[in-house]
Order: C-alpha cells, then sequence, then structure tokens
C-alpha cells in the first residue's frame, strides 16, 4: 500500500476525536511532504536535530512535536517552532523549556511524561512528581503551558499488561483534570498498541511504522 493509503488506513480505524501524530523518524522529508499534501498537519521526531533538519525543508504550515527523550541543551534549538513537547520527564527540562520559550516570546506547549511502563528503557516521572509540578507551573514557568500528559507503555505481546498500563495513566489524567480543567490531552498509544490506548481514552496517538513503513537506521 502506498503513503496516502497507509494513512487513510488508520485515519478511518481513529475516532474523530482522537489526533493523529505520524510519526517521521529516520524517514525522507519527502514523504513527509506527500503526507502533508493529503491533509496531514501534524508531525512526530524524536531527535532534535532530524526535527530541525525537516523543519527547515518542509511547509511551515506543519505541526511539529517532540516526542523523544529531550535532553536540556538541545531545547534551545527547536523552541521557536515546536508545537508540542510531548517528553517533559523533569523539573529541570520544564525550567529549561520555559527559559527557552521568554527568548523566543512564545508560550510552550507541553505534556508531562509519566514513566507507566515496567521497563527500565523508559523515560518519565512519578505520578507525585507530575502533581507537585502541576500545582506551580503556571506561576512559576509563565512561557510554559503544560496541558496533558503522555507515556509508554512496555513493549510486550501481553495485551493485559499494556491494558492495565494505560488504565493506570488515564487515572491519573482524570484525577489532575479534575483539579486542572485546562489539561485536555492524553498522548498514549503507538502503531503496535493505538488501539488498546484509544479504547482506554488516549486522544493523540503517536503512529509510525504502520504509516510509514518500518524504520530506517543508518
Amino acid at each position: 500500500m502506498s503513503l496516502i493509503e497507509n494513512l487513510k488506513t488508520v485515519r478511518e480505524s481513529l475516532p474523530e476525536n482522537v489526533t493523529l501524530v505520524a510519526v517521521s523518524k529516520t524517514k525522507p522529508a519527502a514523504d513527509v511532504k506527500t503526507l502533508f499534501d493529503a491533509g496531514q498537519l501534524d508531525f512526530g521526531e524524536n531527535r532534535v536535530q532530524e526535527l530541525v533538519e525537516k523543519y527547515e525543508q518542509l511547509p511551515k504550515e506543519i505541526r511539529w512535536h517532540l516526542i523523544g527523550h529531550l535532553q536540556k541543551n538541545k531545547v534551545k534549538y527547536i523552541a521557536e517552532f515546536v508545537h508540542l513537547i510531548h517528553s517533559v520527564d523533569s523539573e529541570d527540562l520544564l525550567k529549561e523549556i520555559d527559559k527557552q520559550g521568554k527568548k523566543h516570546k512564545r508560550i510552550i506547549d507541553c505534556l508531562l511524561q509519566l514513566r507507566i511502563a515496567e521497563e527500565d528503557t523508559k523515560f518519565g516521572m512519578e505520578k507525585r512528581e507530575a502533581q507537585k509540578i502541576l500545582h506551580h507551573c503556571k506561576t512559576e514557568y509563565p512561557n510554559v503551558r503544560i496541558i496533558g500528559l503522555m507515556g509508554m507503555a512496555t513493549f510486550t505481546d501481553d495485551e493485559k499488561q499494556v491494558r492495565k498500563e494505560f488504565v493506570f495513566l488515564k487515572d491519573c489524567f482524570d484525577y489532575f483534570k479534575f483539579y486542572y480543567p485546562y489539561l485536555k490531552i492524553l498522548s498514549m498509544g503507538m502503531s503496535g498498541d493505538y488501539k488498546i490506548a484509544v479504547e482506554e481514552g488516549s486522544n493523540m496517538v503517536r503512529i509510525g511504522s504502520s504509516i510509514f513503513g518500518e524504520r530506517e537506521y543508518n
């Protein structure tokens, strides 16, 4: 199937209220342009260098999402244009995003990444730390707007395990939203598990291989 057919298939599998972020990491800018021309606006990258290169090559109407682990010293390269940072996993990182947002006279939308997987390879903060940040974020970090949560489930074929982790994240989201009603995005679910994520309340999915095919690494 073609890229556009893959995109159509994935879109048709999603409810209307779910935003699709097409994860274009390791894929050429030409593929992104093909999907942009077909109406896809949201694209995700997990490496800052690749995100910057594609931003410079492609139409400025594209909404770029940084979905991978973000180092503090690289925030400055994307602060001017990034649409949404999914992977805020510490308050130190949030401070840097706020600092760079101030430099560029913009408020940067972010998600707090919670650790929900049982794998050591996954990043994220604990629920208690997220709650502490939400409590004082608006006053301490005026150039950051936290608009939701993100999480990555364990990479496993055990559907019960994955579902349990998504249920936990949705419960955290509902709990926080009661106190902070401005939270609106729950970003969970990738190519292998997005249907479970949507069933459990995700309203933003990050899908790469189901659209672009398998990743290509040099």
